[in-house]
């Protein structure tokens, strides 16, 4: 059976997936990339991933060839990187801040994430080969990752604002902020624990919250990931709850329990025992996802994995 390569094509790119820049180095040592949205985890013991590569690439015979290659995930402000990379611009290189990883591929600065791999294997795959490479070292920065569906970027923060401004009535803005495998709870006035969470005030997003825990907890908050959007039907507020990270120093309110010792018995707030049930359970999986529902019942969209 033979398809229409564009009817097939675009089915593929129903798909979403991140942006990425693939770099080695020439012959010579000069740098060379391309942006690729074709990528995935392969193994974490040993760690492994992949990129595929058309055999029709002018960057072919040299990434078959080299010894390594590196990865760099974009963050969701970085669509000019992407352009330029996937442009036949004569010194894409000028247009990005980067340096020689740890193996030696070109790493690019403020994306969201880079791994720099040594050649594990390549396979032979119709069109393209697949690039497995070997982790030799990375870095993870925090950041969102920029989007890529249907032809176009999308990102996670168009998303929230839309999500946000959308809303009508009463809104709580929350987050599970994690920092070393253990989530922050604040006192919720009662004896007991909860999730850190502000009233949306109109024209507000999620600067907001980021302000008040800088204020009030005192670390820095990184949103991610949207995590819980469930609306308390004896309250007539909706909830909107991300994953988020917390940054390093003292704590000035609230306090940091381990992933395995949540006090879910000190949450009277259903809603939220079982958001932190769940993202306790996730994390042990490495896979998350969005509910959608009331305080009671909903469903989980498995959207996202863990970074």
């Amino acid at each position: 059976m033979t398809f229409d390569a564009r009817a097939l094509r675009d089915a593929f790119g129903a798909f979403l997936t991140g942006v990425t820049v693939v770099t080695t180095v020439d012959a010579t040592g000069a740098p060379i990339g391309f942006t690729a949205n074709s990528f995935s985890s392969v193994s974490l013991d040993p760690p492994l991933l992949l990129v595929c590569l058309a055999k029709t690439s002018r960057n072919y015979a040299t990434l078959t060839g080299a010894k390594g290659f590196g990865v760099n995930i974009l963050a969701e402000g970085q669509k000019d990187v992407s352009n330029t990379f996937a442009r036949p611009v004569e010194d894409r290189f000028a247009a990005v801040s980067w340096k020689p990883g740890p193996f030696g591929a070109p790493v690019f600065a403020d994306v969201a994430a880079w791994f720099d791999c040594s050649t594990h294997d390549v396979v032979d795959a119709g069109d393209h080969v697949i690039l497995i490479g070997r982790v030799e070292g990375f870095e993870n920065s925090g950041k969102t990752g920029l989007g890529y569906a249907r032809g176009g970027y999308f990102t996670p923060a168009l998303a929230e604002r839309s999500l946000l401004a959308n809303t009508d009535g009463s809104l709580l803005l929350g987050a599970v902020a994690e920092r070393d495998g253990a989530i922050l709870l604040v006192d919720d006035g009662k004896d007991g624990w909860t999730l850190p969470f502000i009233e949306k005030a109109e024209g507000e997003g999620m600067d907001a919250l980021e302000a008040h825990v800088r204020d009030v907890i005192g670390p820095a908050l990184q949103p991610g990931m949207l995590y819980s959007v469930y609306e308390d039907n004896k309250t007539g507020r909706q909830h909107v709850v991300y994953r988020a990270a917390l940054g390093e120093g003292a704590l000035k309110a609230g306090r940091l329990f381990p992933l395995q010792a949540l006090p879910v018995d000190e949450v009277a707030d259903g809603a939220v025992r079982d958001i932190l049930k769940r993202y306790a359970q996730e994390s042990t999986l490495g896979n998350f996802g969005v509910y959608f529902g009331n305080q009671e019942k909903g469903r989980v969209h498995a959207m996202a994995a863990k970074g």
